[in-house]
């Protein structure tokens, strides 16, 4: 298929074995504070995803020696979870495709709610991907003036890199400053650097980019030839020391941080703007009373999700270069001749070609700015299911659903979904139909994966598909509670993760719709194989666990309240997650916590009567506590404690759960190891891998429907935990 067919054309690449593909996926979806733009040029960084490309083709062990902070990760995954958990949760990391580029040039095809100063048929430069149509941030795309040039305009994000390290080196007008490393970001801080006044240095061991520095008016220093930089430098600066150095060059090697210190005269600056060793000498440093400092992308801003992902830009008048207004910059730059990126193009391939493009980056000489042109994409965004779905069965190789049968669709496709949500349906009588992603990477990767027959960017058309029955709901959690709702309303039963919902109105929007989707029904009843009414469920699963629901045979014969005391060992989030926001992820507590309230409620097979709460420490301003202790008590005289607490380590198992009762002790560690201390006949129960109940929670769904049942957690429940973990949230405020 070609995009005209509703189909776009993306460049992925494997990090299990370092290949590049060119993939068909679907038109990305029209979102709030984005601009759907179609491309015209994207540059390959040369660099960066040359690193990539070679991470990629590296062997398990060479991956692991080069992130050593991951393989700490895994290593304290294996001691808590245990190996094949581990194991499986490595695999499909590595499994899950990475979209390739972030440099891109192209004509605004729609434009989301919330976004001004763009109009459809602008031409812009953003930091999309390498693929035909690609959906950007608002604040990650620049207009492009008219006197520059689509390719030209590809260089913008890597031009503000570039600038972005000149801006912390602060140069002033005459000043001499050094370029280690002559890549395509070298080159244009050669060339932005003249533009402000500077005497520049160019250091590198290829002879060709030396020459482009020259021609872009540096001296330069040839260390393929021997060529000495510390007495080229001594001469460039009249012995004095360079001002400053920027070090835009990628090695593993420690010598151009030492070499840039002992460039520098008394209080220079060095900036890395690259990659390389960072053992440094303290005597460099000290002596010279050097500053150092490391460049963050292309600007303030950069990874910071309020800015890039939810529009809220930086005052002007305190943070006057944002990345946006660096890619302003650097276009106007380009726009009145200051920086001639044009003389670093020696490649062009149509994206069809791709694979030869990386082909070349993996050699690692030979080329410089390599550039994608893409030709023959729709010029209008799409308006139909059709054009933002794939089909990834062959109509003619699909197997007839039997009757009765339980066709699921999947809304959202991210890291848990692909590795412990889809996996368990995919292990149910369930027929998977459809899986819906906000990107199309991802869903194609799912689709394929487990067997999907489509994947589609429109997750309304999952809810308008007459042939899907079922609605599983894995994205984030401010959407839960709309999903709920219109899978109800359109009678499809709905699988939601939690939370349910995470305020009160969402709540309560999801009460009056299930009462009208359920009225003057009782309780659903069979149609044929089918329930009537619409069953909603949560993913509370711990409760299938097999150890808990052992532990709840075992309680069932015990009439005397119980204690329980749960310790979660939820481990440290950042503050900018967006879990952590109240407005999107809804916090820890209604967005996690509320499995530990479930688990409790259902052990102690009581309605919930008190809570109190009490949190560690001081919370920050507009977050919610993610170290907390609540407990509940119970209508039978029961209490639970759950300890939820961000400042663990993480070697020590995650989840604890102690139960005391009638002389008897039960102790359940990460759901692993069960043992019983006084209980006649039983005194452990121990599996080989961790067990949360994620497949047991699915099928339990799946057979509800199937067979005509009620859902398997009561409806009231669900309500009843959800409600009790805002109640929490409210105490602690």
């Amino acid at each position: 298929m070609t995009a005209n067919e509703g189909l776009v054309k993306q460049i992925l690449q494997s990090l299990k074995t370092g290949t590049t593909h060119v993939v068909n996926v679907p038109w990305p979806h029209s979102q709030p504070g984005h601009v759907l733009i179609r491309s015209s040029c994207t540059l390959v960084s040369a660099g960066t995803e040359k690193m990539l490309v070679d991470f990629g083709k590296a062997n398990l062990l060479d991956k692991a020696r080069q992130q050593p902070d991951k393989v700490r990760m895994v290593l304290d995954k294996v001691k808590t979870d245990g190996l094949m958990p581990t194991l499986d949760a490595v695999r499909n990391k590595l499994d899950q495709p990475l979209p390739m580029g972030y440099c891109n040039s192209g004509v605004v095809l729609a434009i989301g709610d919330g976004v001004s100063g763009l109009s459809i048929g602008d031409r812009v430069a953003s930091n999309g991907k390498h693929a035909e149509i690609v959906s950007v941030p608002k604040h990650l795309c620049a207009k492009v003036p008219e006197t520059v040039t689509d390719e030209a305009a590809a260089f913008t994000v890597i031009s503000a890199i570039a600038l972005q390290g000149i801006r912390l080196v602060q140069p002033t007008l005459g000043e001499s400053v050094v370029v280690t490393g002559l890549g395509l970001i070298g080159l244009i801080a050669v060339q932005l650097l003249r533009a402000h006044g500077c005497r520049v240095l160019g250091i590198d061991m290829d002879s060709a980019k030396l020459e482009m520095a020259r021609r872009f008016g540096a001296e330069t220093v040839d260390l393929s030839c021997g060529e000495d930089p510390m007495a080229a430098a001594t001469r460039f600066s009249r012995g004095r020391g360079m001002d400053a150095v920027i070090i835009t060059a990628a090695t593993k090697s420690n010598e151009p941080m030492h070499q840039a210190a002992l460039m520098c005269r008394k209080r220079g600056r060095i900036v890395l703007v690259g990659v390389v060793g960072l053992e440094l000498s303290r005597a460099d440093f000290y002596e010279k009373e050097l500053s150092f400092q490391v460049s963050c992308s292309y600007g303030p801003g950069r990874y910071d999700p309020l800015y890039e992902e939810r529009g809220q830009d930086y005052p002007l008048g305190f943070v006057r270069w944002t990345e946006q207004r660096n890619f302003e910059a650097v276009l106007d730059m380009m726009a009145d001749g200051r920086l001639d990126v044009a003389p670093l193009i020696s490649h062009r391939f149509d994206v069809s070609r791709a694979e030869e493009a990386y082909q070349l980056v993996a050699k690692g000489n030979g080329y410089a700015g390599i550039l994608l042109q893409y030709t023959g994409v729709k010029d209008q965004a799409p308006d139909s299911r059709q054009t933002a779905t794939v089909r990834l069965t062959p109509e003619a190789a699909r197997p007839a659903h039997p009757v009765h049968s339980v066709v699921v669709g999947v809304i959202g496709s991210g890291n848990y979904a692909t590795q412990v949500l889809i996996p368990a349906f995919k292990s149910t009588s369930a027929v998977l139909k459809t899986v819906a992603s906000a990107s199309g990477v991802s869903g194609v990767h799912a689709g394929k994966k487990y067997g999907f027959d489509e994947t589609t960017t429109d997750s309304a058309s999952v809810l308008q598909d007459t042939s899907v029955n079922a609605v599983v709901v894995a994205t984030r959690h401010d959407s839960h509670a709309r999903y709920v709702c219109e899978a109800l309303q359109a009678q499809k039963h709905i699988f939601v993760e939690k939370p349910l919902a995470i305020t009160r109105e969402e709540l309560g929007m999801i009460v009056t719709t299930f009462n009208e989707t359920h009225a003057g029904i009782s309780h659903p009843v069979s149609n044929g194989a089918v329930s009537v009414a619409p069953l909603l469920m949560v993913g509370f699963n711990r409760r299938f666990a097999p150890q808990v629901q052992k532990i709840k045979t075992l309680l069932s014969g015990v009439q005397e309240p119980k204690s329980f005391v749960m310790t979660v060992n939820a481990g440290a989030i950042p503050p900018e997650h967006w879990t952590q926001d109240p407005d999107v992820g809804g916090g820890r507590i209604i967005g996690e916590g509320c499995h530990f309230i479930d688990l409790l409620r259902f052990l102690a097979a009581a309605p919930i009567t008190t809570m109190q709460a009490s949190s560690l420490g001081t919370q920050r301003r507009g977050r919610q506590a993610d170290s907390v202790s609540f407990t509940l008590g119970f209508a039978d005289g029961s209490m639970g404690t759950v300890h939820y607490l961000a400042t663990g380590h993480k070697s020590f198992p995650k989840e604890r759960l102690e139960v005391c009762c009638a002389g008897r002790i039960l102790q359940l560690d990460n759901f692993r190891s069960l043992r019983g201390y006084g209980w006649p006949g039983f005194t452990k129960m121990n599996l080989w891998r961790q067990d949360k109940g994620q497949t047991a929670c699915a099928a339990a769904f799946v057979d509800a429907i199937r067979l005509g049942g009620t859902s398997p957690i009561p409806f009231e429940e669900l309500l009843e935990v959800t409600r009790t973990s805002f109640d929490i949230v409210d105490a602690l405020a």
